[in-house]
C-alpha cells in the first residue's frame, strides 16, 4: 500500500513537473528524442517526461540590437566610424532555433558587410545627407537575408556617423563660412532695402514739394489774372461812362493836363510834352492872368 502511494506521488510529481505555461509573446520549441516535435504558443501545455524537452524559449517581441561602430571607407577614400541599430522580430521560432547558430552574431556581421558595400558606393557628402536611403537599403537587404532564419528586420538606423577629426574640422570651418556668407547676404539685402525705402521717401517728398510749388504758382497766376481782369473791367467801365457823358474837347484837354501834372510829380527826370498839351497850358495861363487882373 505504501509502495502504491509512493508511486502515485511520483507520477503526480512528474506530471506537475512537466506542466508548462507559455506566457504572452513567447514560444517554446519542443523536441522529442532530439528531434523537433512542435512549437508551443500561449497557454497550458504538458510534455512527456524523459521524452520531450524544451529546446529553446523564444521571445516574439520586437528586439533592438545596438552594434558597436564599424570602420567603413567611402567612395572618395574617407574612413568613417558608423554604428547601426537594428530593430528585428522573430516570426518563426523553429527557423530561429535551427536555421543558424548564434543568430545575433550573424546579424551583426551581416549588417557590417552590408553597410560597407553601401557606403563604398557613396561619397562623404552623400553619406552625410542620405541617411534615409542608406537605412532603407540596409533594411531591405537584411530582411531578405534573415528570412531563412525566421527573423524579420523592421528598421535599420544609422546611429552615428563619425568622420575623421580633420574632416570634422574642415566641415566646421565650411559651415562657419557658409553662415557668415548668409549673414553678409542678409545684411546686404537689409541695407539695399533701407536704401530703396529712403530713395522712395525722397522721391515722394520731392514730388510733394513740386506739386505744392505748382499749386502755389497756379494760385498766384490765378490771383494776378483776377487782379488784371478787375483793373481792365474798371478801365472799361470808366471809358464807357466817359463815352456816355460825351465830354467836350476842352474837358478832355483839361483831363490830359491833370494827368500830365500827376506825371510831373513823379520821379521822372525828362518829360516830353505833346504840342496839344503845350497849347492847352498856354490857354490855362492866359485864363489865370485875366482872372488876376480883374
Amino acid at each position: 500500500m505504501v509502495a502504491i502511494i509512493i508511486v502515485l506521488v511520483i507520477v503526480i510529481a512528474l506530471i506537475v513537473a512537466n506542466i508548462r505555461v507559455v506566457q504572452q509573446a513567447r514560444a517554446f520549441v519542443i523536441e522529442r528524442l532530439g528531434a523537433y516535435k512542435e512549437t508551443w504558443n500561449v497557454g497550458l501545455h504538458v510534455k512527456m517526461p524523459f521524452i520531450d524537452r524544451v529546446a529553446k524559449i523564444v521571445s516574439l517581441k520586437e528586439q533592438v540590437a545596438d552594434f558597436p561602430p564599424q570602420p567603413v571607407i567611402t567612395k572618395d577614400n574617407v574612413t568613417m566610424q558608423i554604428d547601426t541599430v537594428v530593430y528585428f522580430q522573430i516570426t518563426d521560432p523553429k527557423l530561429f532555433t535551427y536555421g543558424i547558430e548564434q543568430p545575433m552574431v550573424a546579424i551583426e556581421n551581416l549588417s557590417a558587410t552590408t553597410l560597407r558595400n553601401i557606403i563604398g558606393d557613396l561619397e562623404l557628402d552623400q553619406c552625410l545627407t542620405s541617411r534615409d536611403i542608406i537605412n532603407s537599403k540596409m533594411r531591405s537587404i537584411l530582411d531578405e537575408a534573415t528570412d531563412p532564419w525566421g527573423i524579420k528586420v523592421n528598421r535599420v538606423e544609422l546611429k552615428n556617423i563619425l568622420p575623421p577629426k580633420e574632416i570634422q574640422n574642415a566641415m566646421e570651418k565650411q559651415m562657419k563660412a557658409e553662415r557668415e556668407r548668409r549673414e553678409a547676404i542678409l545684411r546686404a539685402e537689409g541695407e539695399k532695402r533701407a536704401a530703396i525705402l529712403e530713395a522712395e521717401g525722397e522721391k515722394e517728398s520731392a514730388i510733394l514739394r513740386a506739386d505744392a510749388k505748382k499749386q502755389q504758382q497756379i494760385l498766384e497766376a490765378e490771383g494776378e489774372a483776377q487782379a488784371i481782369l478787375k483793373v481792365q473791367t474798371a478801365t472799361a467801365e470808366g471809358i464807357r461812362l466817359i463815352n456816355e457823358a460825351a465830354p467836350s474837347d476842352a474837358v478832355l484837354r483839361i483831363k490830359a493836363l491833370e494827368a500830365f501834372t500827376s506825371a510831373a510829380n513823379g520821379t521822372a527826370t525828362k518829360i516830353i510834352i505833346p504840342s496839344e498839351i503845350q497849347g492847352l497850358a498856354g490857354l490855362a495861363a492866359g485864363v489865370i492872368e485875366a482872372t488876376k487882373e480883374k
